[in-house]
Formats: C-alpha cells, sequence, structure tokens
C-alpha cells in the first residue's frame, strides 16, 4: 500500500464512539468497534505519515500469545506477521559483569522454553507454538493505519486537534479545531500517559519516577538468535536483547547482500549516566554492549545507527471511567518495561471494553452508560493493578546488588526454575492465558 496518507477527513458528524488517539491501542480499539458495526471517529494530532517512519520512536514490543489471538481476529495480525520474530524461548539471569563477560548466564538463572508448554498445541504432533513475538511499533502502526482503510464505519481524522469535549447525561460533543463537531454516546480515551481527557475529567494519577532511562536500539549480530530472548537483571536496571526478524544486508552491484541477524536493545541505566552513553559514538557505544553481553551472539554493532532514551516511571489512574468516558492503554496505566508487558495490558484493555460496549448494544442499553463502563473498570482493574504491583516489585527486586538480596532472588529463580508446573504457570502468565479472558483474547470473535 502507498505509504503516502489521504487527506484527513472533516466536517460534523454523529457516531456511537469517538476514540481520543489513534496510537497502537488507539486504532485497535477502534478496528474492534468498527468490526462489530459501531460507527466510530478516531481523533489523532500527529501526522499519520510519521507513524510509519522507521525512525519514529526505535521500539518494538512484546506480543504475548493472547494478544497475538486478538489481533488476528480483527485483521491486524496479518500485516504484522513479516515483522513478528516468534519467542521461542526465553532466558532470565542475574548478571553481574563478570558473568556477562564471559558470555553466560549466571550460575542461577530461569529458562522458559516454548517445548514447556507444547501441550498448549492442539494439533497432534506439530511444533511448539512461540511464547510470543516481538514486533517493531513501526510495523504495528502500519498494520493499524491499513486496517482502518478497509472499514467503512471507522472515520479516521489526524492530524487533527480536539479544541474541547462537553460530556454529559446524554452524549459527548467534541469540537474540533477546524471547526467540525463530533458526536458521540461514549469518548474513549486512548491518549497516552499524558492523557488530556483524563486531566480534563480531573482523574488522578499514582506515578513513582525509577530514576532510570532506557536506551533502546537495534543491533546487528554475527550469529543468529533462535528465537531467545535474553534480560539480565543488572544493578542499574534490566538488560534485554530481544529477537527480530533478519534483514538484508548492503549489497554492492552485481552482489549478493548478506543476511543480517536482529535484535532489540532494551538497556535500563541510571538516569545521570545516560546522557553521556547516548554521547558516545556508534564504535564505542557497540564495544561497551559488547563487554556487557559477551560473545553468545557473536560481534555486536548497531544497525541503522540510531538510538533513543526513555525516562522510566510507573503511573496508574485512580480509575479508569467518568461520565460518558473510559481510559484505555497508557491513559489509564503505564508499567515498568522489565516484563514486556506495558502493549498486552493495553490491548486486553481495548479487548475488554470493546466486549462490553458490543454486548451492550446488542441487548439495546446504551453503550455510555455508568453500568457498562463499570463492568469493564472491574474487569480489568485487578488485572492491571496485579502487573503493575509485579512489576514495580521486579525492578526493585533487581535493581541492587546487596549481596543477601542478590542469593535470595538467585535462589528464587532457580527454584521456579526447577519446578515445571511453577514454571508453567508463570509461562501461561506472561502469555495472557490466565484469568477472565475476553472472547478476543481467546481468539473468539466478538
Amino acid at each position: 500500500m502507498a505509504q503516502d496518507e489521504a487527506a484527513p477527513k472533516t466536517g460534523s458528524r454523529d457516531a456511537e464512539v469517538l476514540v481520543a488517539g489513534g496510537g497502537m491501542v488507539g486504532l485497535a480499539f477502534a478496528v474492534a468497534l468498527a468490526e462489530a458495526g459501531l460507527e466510530v471517529v478516531v481523533v489523532d494530532h500527529m501526522d499519520p505519515a510519521q507513524f510509519r517512519e522507521e525512525a519514529f520512536d526505535g521500539r518494538s514490543s512484546a506480543i504475548a500469545r493472547g494478544s497475538q489471538q486478538a489481533l488476528e481476529v480483527l485483521g491486524l495480525w496479518q500485516d504484522m506477521l513479516p515483522a513478528a520474530a516468534p519467542i521461542l524461548d526465553i532466558r532470565i539471569s542475574d548478571g553481574r559483569l563478570g558473568t556477562l563477560r564471559r558470555g553466560g548466564a549466571s550460575a542461577l538463572h530461569l529458562h522458559f522454553a516454548s517445548e514447556d508448554v507444547a501441550q498448549d498445541t492442539p494439533e497432534a504432533g506439530a511444533a511448539p507454538r512461540p511464547l510470543g513475538y516481538i514486533v517493531e511499533n513501526t510495523a504495528i502502526r502500519r498494520a493499524g493505519l491499513d486496517r482502518v482503510r478497509d472499514l467503512k464505519t471507522l472515520d479516521f481524522r489526524a492530524p487533527a486537534q480536539l479544541a474541547g469535549v462537553t460530556r454529559g447525561s446524554g452524549g459527548v460533543e467534541a469540537r474540533l479545531a477546524d471547526g467540525s463537531v463530533i458526536k458521540a454516546r461514549l469518548l474513549v480515551a486512548a491518549d497516552g500517559r499524558r492523557s488530556a481527557q483524563r486531566e480534563a475529567a480531573g482523574i488522578k494519577v499514582m506515578e513513582i519516577d525509577y530514576g532510570q532511562t532506557a536506551i533502546v536500539a537495534t543491533v546487528a549480530h554475527s550469529r543468529p538468535h533462535h528465537g531467545v530472548a535474553h534480560e539480565h537483571f543488572l544493578p542499574s536496571g534490566p538488560f534485554a536483547l530481544l529477537p527480530m526478524t533478519d534483514a538484508p544486508g548492503e549489497r554492492k552491484e552485481g552482489e549478493k547482500g548478506e543476511t543480517v541477524h536482529r535484535s532489540s536493545l532494551v538497556w535500563t541505566e541510571k538516569r545521570h549516566l545516560v546522557a553521556a552513553m547516548m554521547a558516545v559514538d556508534d564504535a564505542a557505544f557497540a564495544a561497551e554492549l559488547q563487554r556487557r553481553f559477551g560473545d553468545s551472539l557473536g560481534r555486536l554493532s548497531l544497525w541503522g545507527g540510531r538510538r533513543w532514551s526513555y525516562p522510566l516511571s510507573l503511573l496508574h489512574a485512580e480509575r479508569y471511567i467518568d461520565t460518558r468516558l473510559a481510559l484505555i492503554g497508557d491513559a489509564a496505566h503505564g508499567i515498568h518495561p522489565i516484563a514486556g508487558q506495558g502493549l498486552n495490558l493495553g490491548l486486553r484493555d481495548v479487548a475488554a471494553l470493546a466486549e462490553c460496549i458490543v454486548d451492550a448494544r446488542r441487548l439495546g442499553l446504551d453503550i455510555g452508560s455508568a453500568t457498562v463502563l463499570e463492568r469493564y473498570q472491574r474487569w480489568r482493574r485487578f488485572d492491571n493493578m496485579a502487573l503493575i504491583a509485579a512489576t514495580d516489585s521486579l525492578n526493585r527486586l533487581f535493581s541492587n546488588d546487596l549481596p543477601p538480596v542478590r542469593l535470595l532472588r538467585d535462589l528464587g529463580l532457580a527454584a521456579v526454575n526447577r519446578v515445571p508446573p511453577l514454571k508453567r504457570f508463570f509461562m501461561r502468565h506472561a502469555m495472557g492465558l490466565v484469568g477472565d479472558l475476553p472472547r478476543l483474547v481467546k481468539g473468539e470473535a466478538l
């Protein structure tokens, strides 16, 4: 499909749901509703062409099994698949620099393998399904933008600005900067951590600054990763190399380029050290990366010559709903990337809220009523709070180098590694297959 985006739509209209924010979560939610036949308007302030650019943010996301099933039902997964690298193994270690330099994990570690949950594969004799996938955010956004074009009941307006929103007992009225007026039964805020709609509703948030920054880049390596995700816990924070799809190498005229093996780097560091690390040249950065990770993937280098940095914090809204308003994704919660679950939480919000809305509509109920919204909040709040607590505790537990604490956590990793039922329990949680799952997450249509 052509990369040029059509001119943004204009004009006033009535809809059933207005979505503020057209990022990965906002578009997935809009697609879910439009697939079910609802009239949806999405408004985002950014030019969609920027979402398609490789250098937009440099990040990749872990897509858990449950999230992948939801994306497949929504017709989004097929376009992401060429950029989706399967995760076949996850190797977690409490790595200190000395052990990493020797190219190995610490003696006490945790290893998740797809074979450990092979019974989840329905076909007899079939290869075990991946634990999840790593997909570049750019590919996720492109799939959403392309899917939007196929849905007649989805009106995507970008770049466009919400100039003012009025929410009342009868519905929502939004005025855009171009003078257009959108009327809807419900406003859904998918406008990120600094959500303007959340702030306008006076919804308070709990926020904790971790004093850490994640350095993100794509790393090329001389040996294939074989679908293995590596996560080492260092005193400064988690240090992860996550498998990505291979890319074609540079070609000279008349010659075939070699394949480039790639992984996504998420390097958590204390914030006061990050400026200096971002300032060094690519060769020096790659040398430090090699020193920390070791040689298990061969020679490491930066691919694409770009690095990004993102301050890390925890954020959780005191409530997810207000009059004719629901929060989803980062507007409701933001977590540490230590377990790679941020986007998966947002996609479970999408699946749960879409199910609540579609079920209410089929019964002839008001989709923006307090009853419908309270069902969504009850459904999602416990799951989100449990994972927020887990990721926060993990980061605090592993982001120090006190010998007694290090010994206890290493023994904990080793204990889980040696108890297969306990290991499978943690794996199924990471795969998004535990709990009161929405239909989409179970791979079922709304």
